[in-house]
């Protein structure tokens, strides 16, 4: 039986906490959930594990492409990519050659990120506790996030970049003094000057509420939903039997994991969509905004 799964059998709340707990810089437990003073350990190496495993493969297949005999891994990645142009097709007509890339990226690592959660909830944390333990640290006091999209710092990191980019999409196309008048303008215009001014400090501050909510919402929402059936997976977790709880675990979360396979993947391409939704309204002049 496994460290992780030991909290399990005496304490559920502490076998819960452990498994929400993150592995971190300074070697100490978050306070909270949110906490962005410190680096996330676990976070960040499966993260980064993840690209690199999806860089590897993309590199792989362009560099051993065969248009007239596709391979299984090329027709997968040849559907994504399809499947993804089409949308910015679609939505983004006007987009760069950035757009397209972008969208795919975002769409491939939030799916393989969120992936994880299917992974049953014991097998990499008591991996690395077995590691750490050999090691000489105590596993545990060993705390591994497997999922990286159950962290706020990920999906709020996500968020904000697709934020800067908005901006420079905005000032792009509309110029900075054009993006500064959206603000001024937006929502509600008037042609008596008068109006104008009374109407400025509400157009103001209703404008920066809409471009605000938009790096939140896309951050939050991914959050949630992944955090939820990351919980889900836990209280699976608890139900199975006490020296078998991998097994227990696997059979158990296969009902839940052909579901929440589909909350996965529809994350991913929420994400990607509203992506290329705000992309393309930073890409319009300011008579069309």
């Amino acid at each position: 039986m496994s460290e992780s799964n030991a909290p399990a059998i005496s304490n559920p709340v502490e076998y819960i906490q452990h498994h929400l707990g993150n592995m971190t810089h300074n070697g100490e437990r978050p306070a909270s959930l949110v906490d962005f003073s410190v680096f996330f350990v676990d976070t960040f190496v499966m993260s980064l594990i993840l690209a690199l495993a999806f860089a590897f493969a993309a590199w792989k297949v362009g560099k051993n492409l065969d248009p007239d005999k596709p391979t299984g891994m090329q027709n997968i990645l040849e559907t994504v990519v399809e499947f993804v142009n089409q949308q910015v097709k679609d939505i983004f007509p006007t987009a760069d050659k950035w757009v397209g890339p972008l969208a795919i990226t975002i769409f491939v690592w939030v799916a393989l990120m969120n992936t994880m959660d299917i992974i049953p909830v014991d097998l990499i944390p008591s991996l690395v506790s077995g590691v750490a333990g050999v090691f000489g640290y105590d596993p545990a006091h060993v705390y591994w996030k497997a999922v990286p999209t159950t962290n706020l710092d990920t999906t709020f990191a996500l968020a904000l970049l697709v934020f800067g980019l908005i901006i420079f999409y905005n000032i792009k196309h509309k110029g900075l003094f054009g993006y500064m008048k959206v603000f001024a303008t937006h929502p509600f215009s008037a042609s008596n000057p008068i109006v104008k001014v009374l109407l400025f400090p509400i157009n103001v501050v209703m404008t920066a509420i809409e471009e605000v909510a938009k790096p939140v919402s896309l951050g939050l929402r991914l959050f949630g939903n992944m955090f939820a059936g990351e919980l889900l997976f836990l209280l699976i977790a608890l139900l199975a039997f006490s020296y078998w709880a991998m097994p227990g675990q696997v059979v158990l979360g296969v009902l839940w994991s052909i579901f929440h396979i589909l909350v996965i993947l529809l994350q991913a391409f929420i994400f990607m969509l509203l992506t290329i939704v705000y992309l393309g309204l930073a890409s319009q002049g300011t008579d069309e905004h």
